[in-house]
Formats: structure tokens, C-alpha cells, sequence
């Protein structure tokens, strides 16, 4: 397999998976615009809207662009300080999973795709992709 090959399915399977897994229900919380002051997830006190914004940003729309390589580097970013800001803020009591622990929030998944995406942003797109960098 080749190294533009291997770029295309990581890009598909991380932003495949971040969208999937966790784009997906926050679009959907944001989408009929009338939900949104029911969520709990607020950061730094920007309010649920802001919030939910920036999840839709970093869990829906960058993945998306990734995924069909349009300006990979700048929209892996997003991913990867959602990422850091789930680890830090949401999963710093475990964030290298649980071990033993069965009822524990674990940080492992999102350290996960904060490397995937890390790969993706330092190895760029590959030629399969809109800007076959």
C-alpha cells in the first residue's frame, strides 16, 4: 500500500468515525434550533450556543472536509484542539483510559483521534483528495 493510498483511509476512517460518533449528535442538537439552550455542554462559560457551535465546527464540519481533502492541514486543527479540550477538560481524571475501573470517563478515544488526526495534519492529504497535495 502506498503512502497517498494510506493517507485516504486514515482520513476516512478518523473523520468518518469523529462525524459518525460524535458530529452527527451535535449537529443534530444545533440543527432545529430550538434545543439548544437545554445542553449542559458549555466551555469556559461561552454560553450553550457558542459551544455547540464549536463542536459542530471540530466534530462535524472539519471532519467532513477532511475526509474529501479540501484544505486538510487547516481543518485537521479543529479536530485535534476539540480533541485536547475533551482530554484536558472533560476526561483529565483518566486520560489514558481506565484500566480496571469499569464506570470511569475515558479520555483514550480521544486521544485517539487527536494522534489520527495529528498524523493527518503532518502528513497532509495525499494525492486523494480535492487539493492532491
Amino acid at each position: 500500500m502506498n503512502k497517498n493510498t494510506a493517507l485516504f483511509l486514515a482520513r476516512i476512517f478518523f473523520g468518518g468515525l469523529m462525524v459518525y460518533n460524535h458530529g452527527l449528535s451535535k449537529f443534530l442538537e444545533l440543527w432545529p434550533f430550538n434545543d439548544i439552550a437545554i445542553s449542559q455542554q458549555q466551555i469556559f462559560g461561552l454560553g450553550a450556543i457558542v459551544s455547540v457551535l464549536l463542536f459542530v465546527l471540530g466534530e462535524f464540519i472539519a471532519p467532513i472536509l477532511v475526509i474529501i481533502g479540501y484544505k486538510t492541514r487547516v481543518f485537521a486543527i479543529f479536530p485535534m484542539i476539540t480533541m485536547f479540550f475533551a482530554i484536558v477538560l472533560t476526561h483529565s481524571s483518566y486520560p489514558f483510559g481506565c484500566g480496571l475501573i469499569k464506570e470511569c470517563s475515558s479520555g483514550e478515544r480521544a486521544l485517539l483521534f487527536f494522534v489520527g488526526f495529528l498524523i493527518i495534519f503532518l502528513m497532509g492529504p495525499g494525492k486523494h483528495s480535492i487539493d492532491k497535495n
